[in-house]
């Protein structure tokens, strides 16, 4: 009897000091956390306000250096030929009226850079003189004059799709307006005289670019000439293909 009551007592000892021990134990005391040992918390998340912004930024960069590439690729040539055709209201004689002049054209420009080059340009302007009654059965002689132009032309509006330039150039024309009169000359037709004189041209030059290479032209234009030794204000235009070569 003695015995059992001492194991009752040692195992009645062992069971306070385990349960003491649990009590005690890391597990235990971390399951309920004091005010002391509050976890702490991962900072609220704050939105991303630049995000967007920057890829729109992004968008907007490479669509800009599409388009510059664009624009380099079509005007960054070293040679542009035009071929054309033209029309002019031409003043023929001191007291005749204005006539249609229809003209073949070929001009050549060489660019020093995106903007700026050098043309040299060559026509023939072809029509016929409304002289009226005279002396002679002639009433209608067929006219022509040729022109060689040089000088600068600068383009103020470049665009993957078109461009917008100016033009100034200065030159000779020679007449040739006693062909078609029978042997009887000019000055009975009331006609200029055939001789060579200066010419002055002026022109706005537009294009529409069908590739970088080739693009169609449309130019107004104004040309001043010395036949007679007067001042003929003539306006016209100039229109056909342009082509494109070499790399600057």
């Amino acid at each position: 009897m003695f015995s059992f009551r001492r194991f009752l007592v040692v195992m009645a000892v062992i069971s306070l000091v385990s349960f003491g021990a649990l009590a005690q134990s890391p597990d235990s005391s971390s399951s309920t956390p004091t005010q002391d040992q509050t976890p702490p918390q991962a900072p609220a998340a704050v939105p991303n306000q630049q995000g967007p912004v920057t890829v729109q930024a992004r968008i907007k960069a490479r669509r800009e250096a599409r388009r510059a590439q664009a624009i380099h690729d079509t005007y960054a040539h070293l040679y542009e030929v035009f071929v054309g055709a033209g029309y002019q209201r031409f003043t023929p004689g001191p007291t005749l009226q204005r006539t249609t002049m229809y003209s073949w054209d070929v001009a050549v420009t060489r660019y020093w850079s995106e903007k700026l080059g050098l043309t040299f340009e060559g026509r023939g302007n072809y029509g016929t003189a409304f002289v009226g009654l005279n002396s002679t059965s002639l009433t209608r002689p067929a006219i022509s004059h040729y022109d060689v132009l040089v000088g600068p032309t600068y383009r103020f509006k470049m665009r993957p799709r078109y461009s917008i330039a100016g033009s100034v150039k200065g030159g000779v024309a020679m007449s040739n307006f006693a062909a078609d009169t029978n042997g009887f000359g000019t000055a009975v037709l009331g006609l200029y005289p055939d001789g060579t004189t200066y010419a002055l041209n002026a022109s706005v030059i537009g294009e529409v670019n069908i590739t970088p290479s080739f693009s169609l032209r449309l130019a107004p234009e104004y040309m001043a000439t010395g036949f007679g030794s007067t001042l003929q204000n003539d306006f016209g235009a100039t229109y056909g293909f342009v082509y494109r070569f070499g790399r600057q």
